[in-house]
């Protein structure tokens, strides 16, 4: 009697070049279209307007704060401001429209500071914020905002760039 034997032979099954190569250039195809659908620098730029609308929110919050804990007084500070000038929000006492080329609203001169610094010690604000750098690069006693009072007591605070807005300001 004869017996068969089958010999099955296993073959090895593995990828060709070709395939991965196909693999490869869908990846990177993927990779290139998120990279150009979420633009990092837009994303960026919209994250730090974000914080300049949150800044501007915490110094008028404080303003509205401490004028309703003063019986309708501003801060000295506040009061103090030449009606309609635009004023860098900072400790500086002087400079303060060197940063002009950065501001959507130019501050008036260059004494047109106005000092929020006792925000921080009357418990409003933990610091007085400055914006995040986008062309300006904020010196010591500059923080990016600006304070404006009109002859009728309406506060506007701006921020002295947008990157990927409109202008960002608050009046209240």
């Amino acid at each position: 009697m004869f017996t068969i034997t089958r010999i099955v032979c296993m073959q090895k099954r593995a990828f060709t070049l070709i395939e991965l190569l196909i693999v490869i250039a869908i990846v990177a195809i993927l990779a290139t279209a998120t990279f150009v659908a979420l633009d990092p620098l837009i994303r960026f730029k919209d994250a730090r307007d974000t914080r300049r609308r949150t800044d501007i929110a915490a110094i008028m919050s404080a303003v509205k704060i401490n004028q309703v804990d003063n019986r309708g007084a501003f801060l000295p500070a506040i009061g103090a401001l030449a009606v309609d000038s635009v004023n860098m929000i900072g400790t500086d006492s002087s400079a303060c429209d060197s940063f002009n080329a950065f501001c959507d609203t130019a501050v008036t001169s260059s004494a047109s500071c106005a000092d929020l610094s006792e925000f921080t010690t009357r418990g409003y604000l933990g610091s007085v914020p400055v914006s995040p750098n986008g062309g300006g690069g904020w010196s010591v006693g500059h923080t990016g905002y600006t304070i404006q009072r009109s002859s009728v007591g309406i506060i506007t605070i701006r921020a002295c760039e947008s990157e990927n807005s409109d202008e960002i300001l608050i009046s209240q």
